[in-house]
């Protein structure tokens, strides 16, 4: 998915001084952005005092959304580099194309997985027709330094692993949760998982204390570490737990995201993660100008225009803890 801001300013994410070393229970509201003609999402990655959570750096969580008299999500050709991206839905399906050729319909409790690396191209969009509801999340995972060169490719994983407990069901999107790991290829440390809850369940996930941790709540009504997380919402944890204790008051479907802190300063711009501002504007000049990120065929419609780039100097606001 894109972030389609048109007045996207480069933000330095990354590095120890965003880190909360210990255990934390930080209520994150979500940044209301317009995705296209019918689709509006809730953004709670980037969020002011709070850029990644290990190497999450994106998220946007989207409806449930009736679409059934709307063309739902139509997002155009884009570039991406330096980071995956991890589609996610809980209803509807979402058609993924890109610059490799890969063509795929992804639909609920499946990964699509795209790992930019240097340089690709993708749209997305609600196929025709389409189911009446589309609900989902889309998040971006930074590319370490040795890392963010590869070349680029899509994953898709029907089949994920699953750790289960009396009420609760842990779908492992990306990397390991509990001995069971995504087959999704992962770059870093990571967690990203799916829970599962039904009413009344009360449980305990084992956690990896060197992680941070944070959990977004997508549907029903749930309390984490004892904090209610309406849907849309999310709670950074910090690190230095071991477990999280869990409870539901309805059926409710969270997604656990963590990781290693992410140990470098990293410039996210518009669709990319680069180093500098330099390299930022020079993808930009090569997504409008040269043949770099490749070309999406199939999709009707034009490729979306890069934004301007702002003439300000980047500015980290980390908080060391």
């Amino acid at each position: 998915m894109s972030n389609l801001d048109r007045q996207a300013t480069p933000t330095v994410c990354g590095g120890r001084g965003f880190v909360v070393a210990e255990p934390v229970r930080e209520l994150l509201s979500p940044r209301h952005v317009r995705l296209g003609e019918s689709t509006e999402v809730r953004r709670l990655l980037p969020n002011l005092g709070r850029r990644m959570v290990g190497a999450w750096a994106f998220v946007d969580h989207y409806g449930p959304d009736d679409i059934a008299e709307e063309p739902g999500m139509q997002v155009p050709p884009h570039p991406h580099m330096g980071l995956q991206t991890v589609s996610w839905l809980h209803d509807g399906e979402v058609l993924h194309r890109d610059s490799l050729g890969s063509l795929r319909t992804i639909r609920p409790r499946e990964l699509g997985l795209m790992t930019s690396g240097r340089a690709i191209s993708h749209s997305e969009e609600s196929p025709t027709p389409h189911a009446r509801y589309l609900h989902g999340a889309q998040l971006w995972v930074a590319l370490p330094d040795a890392h963010r060169s590869v070349e680029p490719h899509f994953e898709h994983h029907a089949d994920l692993p699953t750790v289960t407990a009396p009420g609760l069901t842990a779908t492992v999107i990306l990397g390991e949760l509990d001995g069971a790991r995504s087959p999704g290829t992962a770059y870093t440390p990571i967690v990203g998982a799916d829970l599962s809850l039904t009413r009344d369940a009360e449980a305990r996930l084992p956690l990896d204390p060197d992680f941070e941790y944070a959990v977004l709540s997508m549907s029903g009504e749930a309390e984490v570490d004892g904090v209610p997380v309406l849907p849309g919402s999310m709670l950074y944890l910090g690190c230095g737990r071991t477990e999280l204790p869990l409870r539901a008051a309805s059926d409710a479907g969270l997604m656990l995201l963590g990781g290693e802190p992410f140990e470098e300063e990293i410039v996210m711009w518009w669709n990319f993660v680069g180093r500098s501002r330099e390299e930022v504007e020079a993808a930009r000049l090569d997504w409008m100008e040269g043949p770099r990120f490749g070309e999406v065929k199939g999709y009707d419609g034009a490729r979306l225009p890069a934004p301007a780039l702002p003439p300000v100097a980047l500015k980290p606001r980390g908080r060391v803890r």
